[in-house]
């Protein structure tokens, strides 16, 4: 789709003068293009700083890509905004596949309802390429805690309301939202305590400073197998394969409980059909390889193959359920 629109008496002229040819020619010209995408180094941006789980898939994906299309294919991380300004980077990019957003939960499905100011419209603005991977988030609490298990958290909040505190890896997080909805869902009222980033919820976490956090599974399993956290939840549909003994919200507390961190690849809404198309093939391939599956599922990653319209869908799903939960919380993020 070209945003220029040619005045129509030239190629009328050109057109009576018998060259018809050349239209046949510019059309050869554009399949060809799209055929050697890429001729030229790729850039994915990373709306955060490095070492969140959007930075680990970026990385992962650049450097195999790199690999099977004969090209650079760079990660640049532009933080801000909750996510807002490397997105808003990338939209003003051209729309030709050469810049790309690994986009995650936060700005593509929360940020829309959730922050006064974003200035784009992800469903609108963005075309989705592929669901990379989705993280369960797990409910866990510190191995000293006084909750032996998730009903008696609860218990002790609906005892003494304001009084269990949650840590957040910032407001509007997917961490938030999660604990915004099991209070809402069990009627209770919980402190919120919003940390800069996951690094720091964690560490005051496992200093015991506060009552629990819903983590990233991948953040939270180490400490798990160490002994110095304990899981009292998942918020998954299932169960996790890496903690099976450890029940879901949904199936004790509140039907139909799911959150999760994910992340997948995003190009902006005009690019190519056919670059988004190939794209994805080539990273559905990529995310089927032992090697890569393996390494994202240890992190606690669920990874499926799915097709651009699937990808959409999922992120549509998740933005309505996001928008009925920002609505019935009130949670802004400034």
């Amino acid at each position: 789709m070209h945003h220029h629109q040619h005045p129509a008496s030239p190629i009328r002229r050109r057109l009576l003068q018998g060259a018809a040819g050349g239209l046949v020619w510019a059309v050869a010209g554009a399949a060809r293009a799209a055929e050697t995408y890429p001729s030229r180094p790729v850039t994915i941006i990373v709306p955060y700083a490095p070492g969140g789980q959007g930075d680990v898939f970026a990385r992962l994906l650049a450097e195999r890509l790199g690999t099977e299309l004969k090209q650079t294919f760079i990660v640049e991380n532009r933080p801000g905004a909750s996510g807002a300004v490397g997105s808003r980077l990338v939209l003003r990019a051209p729309a030709d596949g050469y810049t790309l957003l690994l986009g995650q939960t936060g700005e593509m499905a929360v940020n829309p309802y959730a922050m006064k100011s974003l200035g784009y419209d992800p469903l609108r603005e963005f075309a989705p390429v592929i669901l990379v991977g989705d993280s369960p988030l797990v409910l866990a609490v510190p191995e000293n805690s006084p909750y032996a298990d998730l009903g008696a958290l609860i218990a002790a909040a609906r005892a003494k309301p304001d009084t269990v505190a949650y840590a957040s890896s910032g407001t509007a997080t997917p961490g938030h939202l999660a604990a915004a909805a099991l209070a809402l869902g069990t009627q209770t009222q919980m402190i919120h305590a919003p940390y800069k980033g996951a690094g720091q919820a964690m560490a005051d976490l496992l200093g015991g400073h506060v009552g629990f956090f819903f983590s990233s599974a991948s953040a939270a399993m180490p400490h798990i197998n160490s002994g110095r956290l304990r899981a009292l939840a998942v918020s998954s549909r299932q169960r996790l394969a890496v903690l099976p003994a450890v029940p879901t919200i949904s199936e004790t507390l509140v039907p139909d409980f799911q959150f999760s961190l994910w992340g997948g690849l995003f190009a902006p809404a005009q690019t190519p059909a056919t670059v988004v198309a190939q794209l994805n093939a080539r990273l559905n391939a990529i995310l089927a390889e032992p090697a890569i599956k393996s390494r994202l599922e240890g992190d606690g990653a669920a990874v499926r193959a799915n097709s651009p319209e699937e990808f959409t869908a999922f992120v549509r799903s998740e933005a309505a359920k996001y928008q009925n939960l920002v609505q019935a919380t009130g949670v802004q993020v400034d």
